[in-house]
């Protein structure tokens, strides 16, 4: 079966203060951020693999820019948050795992190079970064056994940050489902991967990509950062 890949790109991304999308921000080489996802997924995983997208604000502007992909559109991406985005996205899936990203995420290439034994062992993940922790940022605590057992913006004594690019394996997806369907419309999906840990048992592995590149670009000065790399 093709690898399951789903970009959330519903968002109206106002803090960058850009008029389209947030993913068709082009970047220092000419790409959007959405395109250099596309070449990134392309490199890792082929011409095979299934992208889906979802979207919202000024869909047809994405739809109309990357047409030979799947969507799945959020009504409500004015009211909603990504975990209401990614519940869309999981149900609309085929059976198997699924990995999916923050449409606004800069990142190198590797990343998913990386990815691909946890993927092929059908292993749940988030990738992170333990070069630095911001107050801002989603962050990450470890059981003893080393998979992650607390995931948002207010976790104390984190010791990285998540990136904005995960998977979640076929065995696992049901009850994220289930969690998603439970949690505020303005959480994060990282709720539904909290309760799925407390709730459910998912065992979820954090992939260290701090040697690495990825930027979520939310303000200009990401933006800036993020042309630095590509």
């Amino acid at each position: 079966m093709a690898l399951q890949i789903v970009i959330l790109a519903a968002g109206m991304g106002s803090r960058l203060g850009r008029s389209l999308p947030k993913p068709l921000t082009e970047l220092g080489d000419g790409r959007s951020i959405m395109q250099q996802q596309h070449d990134n997924i392309r490199a890792a995983f082929g011409d095979d693999a299934r992208i889906t997208t979802v979207v919202g604000y000024r869909a047809e502007t994405i739809v109309d820019a990357f047409p030979d992909v799947d969507y799945v559109y959020n009504a409500r991406y004015d009211e909603t948050n990504t975990s209401q985005s990614l519940l869309r996205a999981l149900k609309a899936s085929g059976r198997g795992g699924v990995l999916w990203m923050n449409g606004d995420v800069v990142f190198d290439p590797r990343v998913l190079g990386r990815a691909v034994a946890l993927i092929e062992r059908d292993q749940s993940f988030v990738t992170v970064n333990t070069a630095k922790v911001s107050d801002e940022e989603v962050k990450y605590t470890v059981s003893d056994e080393g998979f992650i057992r607390e995931l948002s913006k207010t976790v104390r004594g984190g010791i990285g940050e998540a990136v904005g690019i995960n998977y979640i394996s076929a065995r696992d997806k049901k009850a994220l489902i289930a969690q998603l369907g439970r949690v505020d419309d303005q959480d994060y999906f990282e709720r539904g991967l909290e309760l799925a840990i407390a709730e459910n048992g998912l065992l979820l592995e954090p992939m260290d990509i701090s040697d690495l590149y990825a930027v979520e670009v939310d303000f200009a000065e990401d933006l800036e950062r993020a042309n630095l790399y590509v």
